[in-house]
């Protein structure tokens, strides 16, 4: 069977569909940029590349974080905090 594209994705009736997975998060990462450091270890750890550095700071964009915790856990100085998601 022929594909007409190399990768495998979702499609529905109106197109690739786009998965908000930051939805199913029950905890969110906060970052203390007061106690940052700014390492990026955090950013080199996060399985989904939701931390990123903008003005030499890094910032954690929600959209697709899953508030899975291993940012706050790998964070030498515990700049990173996780708290309870509040029901949407």
């Amino acid at each position: 069977m022929k594909y007409k594209s190399i990768h495998i994705v979702p499609i529905g009736t109106e197109g690739i569909h786009v998965i908000n997975t930051g939805d199913w998060r029950i905890q969110r990462p906060v970052i203390d940029q007061e106690k940052c450091i700014k390492c990026g270890i955090c950013f080199l750890h996060c399985p989904v590349n939701s931390i990123v550095k903008t003005n030499g700071k890094f910032t954690i964009k929600y959209d697709y974080c899953k508030g899975c915790g291993i940012c706050a856990h790998e964070c030498p100085k515990r700049a990173i905090n996780l708290l309870a998601e509040e029901e949407k």
